[in-house]
């Protein structure tokens, strides 16, 4: 696929150079991230869309393994291998997510054996707005045994911003980064063939 909106490249502009600093954790060992360098080709829009993300990856009420369920599974039902890919090796296994898991997210049914009960629950609340925009009383009910209002609300709104995000990604075509995973083989190709 050949990139239909070139990331931005060094030198960057002072103001663009201290957004992806922002953007980009600390102690950071690779170079701003594809998807922040392109979405900082509208800087408006990418200096309002930090705090959200930030929020959701760095203050939320979801405790971030569920939250990471949430945003794999909706990454790879979006097709967005890209994005996939940075959190299977980032922040999956920070939270202690296993490769299993992670792998399952990409390729397996909610009810894959690498998920508890609970993660099941999280893999289907992916799975419904992915297919209905809506969430069904079944997985309701069970979120609702687990969870209070304000964090059914907060992982709606991760998956919605995930969805955000890989509808960039694909749309742009951004490449992979040389480091990130790939979707495990046999993963099925969630959108690709839109894109093919």
């Amino acid at each position: 696929m050949t990139t239909r909106i070139a990331p931005l490249r060094p030198p960057y502009a002072p103001e663009i150079d201290a957004q992806l600093k922002k953007w980009m954790p600390p102690e950071a060992a690779f170079e701003p991230l594809a998807l922040f360098r392109t979405l900082a080709v509208h800087n408006e829009l990418f200096s309002r869309m930090r705090p959200l993300g930030a929020g959701i990856l760095g203050h939320g009420r979801v405790p971030p393994r569920d939250r990471e369920i949430v945003i794999h599974r909706t990454c790879a039902r979006a097709g967005a291998e890209y994005e996939w890919g940075v959190h299977a090796v980032v922040q999956g296994p920070a939270v202690g997510l296993t490769t299993a898991q992670i792998d399952a997210a990409a390729s397996g049914p909610a009810d894959d054996p690498a998920w508890t009960a609970a993660d099941s629950v999280l893999v289907r609340l992916a799975d419904d707005l992915h297919d209905t925009g809506d969430i069904s009383d079944l997985v309701w009910t069970r979120l609702a045994e687990r969870y209070d209002d304000d964090q059914i609300l907060e992982l709606i709104i991760i998956a919605g911003w995930y969805r955000l995000l890989s509808t960039v990604i694909n749309s742009a075509r951004i490449e992979l980064e040389p480091w990130a995973r790939r979707f495990p083989a046999g993963a099925p190709q969630f959108g690709a063939e839109a894109r093919s």
